[in-house]
């Protein structure tokens, strides 16, 4: 799925990043956790939080993520979005919980990051 469906799918605001728009959506890992992000993201993951600090982004572009959904509405400041315009990483904002969020994105054939039997 590229981050274009996603949008639509999840009714999201985009932030930042919308030349972005096509990259392709393997995975999801939905996670306030960034230890977890960096343990199990994989190539083309999309993060989905309800974090808003700059080592969101900093994890994220560690871990080749592919996108950020900030989820509750949340809004990211000034310096977070400026740091992921430079880091050429997508943003947006949707007014779900992260629990509907990833339902969504599940019903729509994206699968997590996580794997039954991982370690954790």
């Amino acid at each position: 799925m590229k981050l274009s469906e996603v949008q639509i799918v999840l009714d999201a605001e985009v932030v930042s990043g919308i030349k972005w728009m096509d990259r392709e959506v393997m995975t999801v890992c939905a996670a306030d956790l960034m230890s977890d992000v960096l343990a199990f993201a994989k190539e083309s993951t999309l993060l989905v939080t309800g974090l808003t600090n700059l080592q969101v982004v900093r994890t994220a572009e560690m871990s080749d993520v592919v996108g950020i959904v900030f989820v509750r509405g949340k809004y990211p400041g000034p310096e977070l979005i400026e740091l992921a315009r430079r880091k050429d990483i997508p943003l947006f904002i949707v007014k779900h919980s992260l629990y509907e969020t990833s339902g969504r994105l599940y019903q729509h054939d994206l699968k997590s990051c996580h794997k039954m039997g991982e370690i954790l």
